[in-house]
């Protein structure tokens, strides 16, 4: 019994990004019942109708803010782990012209609502960059989101001295990048390296010569699913 609650307790585990939404969410629907309670009646139709869709959208919410503990089993050496849950919308060659200036294999992810939204590192490596930029609010499954966007972009060299860009990227509902990563910390598979609220995409910056391990449109588990192999 007690290891099934320990299992139980780790798959509903909340990020800690969602506490203060949840608490202030959770006051305001409260307080949203209660008003149509007293001006309708506790056993009125639009009372119980309030009811309803504030605890779909509460568990909606909660929902978003999971936050599983999950562990890589294998060896981390030259693989480029999913940075997040979601769906592979890129697996192409593009020009990468903010850092690199150069052609890079883009592989990029789309997170919905329902997806978790904690982001992980996908390569062991130290930080070589970490810049935060402003920009636009567009649904994230657009092309044009990640230069027009609102984004964060952090660089990681691997052991091995590759480069690998990964950039967190606002979609049109999420207004907030959280980013842990610091420049000259080393860090690796397992870790997390941020968050962001409500839908949102990732996308990973690889040099060319790396074996993409993934299609358009195959799901992705964060730091589970091997997205792709660096050359050696």
């Amino acid at each position: 019994m007690v290891r099934r609650l320990n299992r139980l307790k780790k798959k509903i585990r909340l990020h800690s990004e969602g506490n203060r939404t949840l608490l202030w969410g959770g006051l305001a629907l409260t307080l949203l019942c209660l008003t149509f309670g007293y001006a309708f009646g506790f056993q009125s139709p639009w009372f119980i109708a309030v009811l309803i869709v504030s605890i779909v959208v509460y568990l909606i919410v909660v929902n978003f803010f999971r936050c599983p503990i999950r562990l890589f089993d294998g060896d981390t050496e030259g693989i480029v782990v999913a940075p997040c849950d979601g769906k592979v919308v890129v697996v192409e060659e593009v020009d990468e012209n903010e850092y690199f200036h150069d052609r890079r294999l883009m592989i990029s992810i789309f997170m919905s609502l329902f997806n978790v939204h904690a982001n992980w590192v996908p390569v062991d490596g130290t930080v070589r960059k970490v810049e935060h930029q402003n920009g636009r609010f567009k649904a994230a499954w657009l092309p044009k989101a990640s230069t027009d966007n609102e984004r964060s972009t952090v660089i990681i060299e691997t052991p091995e001295g590759e480069e690998v860009l990964v950039r967190q990227v606002a979609g049109a509902v999420a207004r907030r990048i959280v980013t842990y990563s610091a420049v000259d910390e080393d860090c690796f598979i397992d870790e997390h390296l941020g968050f962001i609220k409500f839908g949102s995409r990732v996308d990973v910056y690889l040099p060319i010569g790396t074996t993409p391990l993934v299609k358009l449109g195959q799901k992705t588990t964060g730091n589970q699913t091997v997205i792709a192999t660096l050359s050696r």
